[in-house]
């Protein structure tokens, strides 16, 4: 059983595994590049488990326990004694192999878990960037991640069954995830799927031929989906939207891969959707 966790890396994501993992108890250490990332992660968190508080899930007193689990670092030592590290840095294959680096060398349990929440690029690769490839696995959760009950584990060809196992354990018996296994494939299982359908609709949206309304209502009202390809694209990212599309383009060089002039002006435009503000969408 993991009982002490560190996740690198405090956007949304990271906050989100920090928040569930200390709410089931377990020892969390965040890491974060600067202090400022590091409040705005605190506060993240802080908000989050108080409206469990006043939705009547958490007590106060499991809030303040919660919260009391949670170390604040700009340190990447202060992950030193963790038994599993969680990377969940953005979403850029050069960071994410220079992070795993790094903490292949400061985490000192020869059996602890380097796991990535990567969303799309090959395991495999973040694995060789460490001298224990058998210890790397990915374990991708999804936004919000106290809400949704999805996690993918994905194993590389050097990934040991042991860890596998205990990555298994760990997001089923003491987050109370449902957990499915992918290959190692970009975009694994949910983004090979669903990225295609998002640049999709931003191709159909780019060419003129149905508003960004219509086409998000049209999948809302006539596929009952929860929320239209456009709109989720903003609520995911357009950056991250980006990136998972180009890896999976790297990887498979099939069309429907290949991200669309619209979300590349849109990228360097910093339209990024709801965390700028404006993407497909204006956001207040």
């Amino acid at each position: 059983m993991i009982t002490r966790l560190g996740v690198v890396g405090a956007g949304l994501m990271g906050s989100g595994i920090a928040e569930v993992s200390s709410r089931k108890g377990l020892s969390v250490v965040v890491v974060e590049a600067s202090q400022a990332a590091l409040e705005r992660a605190r506060n993240r968190i802080t908000k989050s488990i108080d409206r469990g508080v006043r939705s009547g899930k958490l007590t106060a007193a499991e809030r303040d326990a919660a919260l009391a689990r949670i170390a604040f670092e700009t340190d990447l030592s202060a992950i030193a004694d963790s038994e599993l590290v969680v990377e969940a840095v953005i979403e850029e294959e050069s960071t994410k192999l220079e992070l795993f680096r790094r903490i292949d060398e400061v985490v000192t349990d020869p059996n602890a878990i380097l796991a990535s929440n990567t969303s799309s690029i090959p395991i495999m690769k973040l694995g060789m960037a460490t001298k224990r490839p058998e210890s790397v696995v990915g374990i991708h959760f999804f936004n919000p991640v106290p809400v949704m009950p999805l996690v993918e584990l994905v194993t590389s060809l050097l990934t040991d069954p042991n860890t596998a196992g205990a990555a298994n354990r760990f997001a089923t018996d003491q987050l109370g995830k449902h957990v499915i296994l992918s290959k190692d494939r970009a975009g694994f299982i949910v983004n090979a799927l669903l990225i295609p359908y998002i640049l999709s609709a931003i191709r159909m949206f780019e060419s003129g031929f149905a508003t960004a309304e219509d086409i998000d209502t049209g999948m809302v009202d006539g596929c009952a989906h929860p929320m239209g390809p456009l709109a989720l694209a903003d609520l995911i990212g357009l950056d991250t939207t980006m990136a998972v599309a180009e890896s999976l383009y790297s990887e498979f060089k099939e069309p429907l891969y290949a991200p669309p002039p619209l979300l590349s002006r849109m990228c360097e435009a910093g339209l990024l959707g709801r965390k700028t503000s404006r993407g497909f969408y204006q956001y207040d």
